[in-house]
């Protein structure tokens, strides 16, 4: 890769300041926004992974069926004071005033409370009761909500936001037969390739070793294709990138600033491959106990800031790219030949996921509305 393709300055491994990093770890640090260097907290991850399973406690339930206030336990892998926990701190205050305080959210960031299978199980039990899921742990109630990231389909906020006013409803829908009402859809922004060294091809980028959070469907069509992916909790993934483990991310640039990861991986091919979309869920048998007056109510705050994220992420996204240039990340523009075959490589897997992960009639949907701007 020529030097030419290369804009950026030699990496640096300090967070940029502004930007509140992982290595904060649980709520209540002292520490502000303007985190300095890395400091050795990984291990504080365990201890506050144990804190929450007991403030979580077996089996809890809210107690609106008794007339007390009901507190809703929300989980998220969203690092402290990053954009996402800003809104749900947020939102949770607005449902604090809406309700008089009958309804208040209790929030688990970072991953305390477990990654996102962690979170649906306890969900499940009881122990907690809403979650802030990426779509890796949408797809584990339903595979179907893939459709949102068909690579190369929606390249542009407006593709994305045709095909999601058509195709969220229907996933909502399937996502309340499995029992769960979803409050808001947010973006965690446009997922692209980080790595240790300037390659754009995809030959070139199959030697290295992918983060991945769980053996789901997408994952094992990636290792069809070629590709190696090392399977890591969150609160591994740094140290498994300062070891070695594993040497590359494909996320997006919001999540390797708030999580620190960009010294490992300062190489970013230029090239959104498709949006990473999440939602928040929360158990319907919980959501059913609140008072029939007051679930409007809040369903408007939750919606509300949904939507607000949408709209702030690309702003956000723009800002993280410049902050971690700023730091030495590299920016690498691929040809129209590496594009053309990166395209092509993810095109071939389209008949592995039509009908197998998501729903024919989806699928084509989306393909349909993307291309065109309305649906059918």
């Amino acid at each position: 890769m020529a030097d030419s393709r290369l804009r950026g300055k030699r990496p640096l491994c300090t967070f940029p300041s502004g930007w509140r990093s992982a290595d904060s770890c649980g709520a209540g640090s002292s520490r502000s926004r303007s985190a300095g260097p890395r400091s050795a907290c990984p291990p504080l991850i365990g201890v506050l992974a144990l804190a929450a399973g007991l403030a979580l406690g077996p089996g809890l339930v809210p107690a609106g069926a008794q007339g007390r206030p009901i507190v809703i336990k929300l989980a998220t892998l969203a690092p402290t004071d990053s954009p996402w926990h800003d809104i749900y701190k947020e939102m949770g205050a607005r449902w604090a005033q809406v309700s008089g305080g009958r309804v208040t959210l209790s929030i688990y960031p970072g991953g305390v409370a477990g990654e996102e299978p962690d979170v649906l199980r306890k969900m499940r039990i009881g122990q907690l009761h809403a979650g802030g899921l990426t779509l890796a742990g949408l797809s584990h109630i339903t595979p179907a909500v893939i459709a949102l990231a068909i690579p190369f389909v929606m390249e542009t906020p407006e593709d994305l936001a045709r095909v999601r006013e058509v195709v969220e409803p229907k996933l909502e829908q399937l996502l309340a037969e499995k029992g769960y009402v979803v409050l808001n859809w947010g973006d965690v922004g446009w997922m692209r390739y980080f790595l240790p060294a300037a390659d754009a091809s995809p030959e070139a980028v199959k030697r290295y070793r992918f983060v991945s959070w769980s053996a789901d469907r997408t994952t094992e069509l990636s290792r069809d294709a070629g590709f190696r992916h090392v399977q890591l909790n969150l609160s591994d993934v740094l140290p498994g990138l300062q070891t070695g483990l594993a040497d590359a991310v494909s996320t997006t640039p919001l999540v390797v600033l708030s999580n620190q990861w960009f010294p490992f991986v300062p190489y970013m091919i230029d090239m959104p491959w498709a949006p990473l979309v999440g939602a928040t869920v929360v158990d319907k048998r919980v959501w059913d106990q609140i008072l029939p007056e007051l679930r409007p109510q809040l369903m408007a705050v939750a919606r509300e800031a949904g939507v607000r994220l949408q709209t702030e992420i690309l702003r956000m996204e723009a800002d993280a790219i410049a902050a971690m240039v700023e730091r030495g990340m590299n920016i690498i523009t691929p040809t129209p030949e590496e594009a053309a075959a990166w395209r092509a490589l993810y095109v071939a897997a389209y008949p592995k996921l039509r009908g197998s992960v998501i729903p024919e009639d989806l699928f084509d949907e989306v393909i349909w509305v993307a291309a065109q701007g309305k649906g059918r």
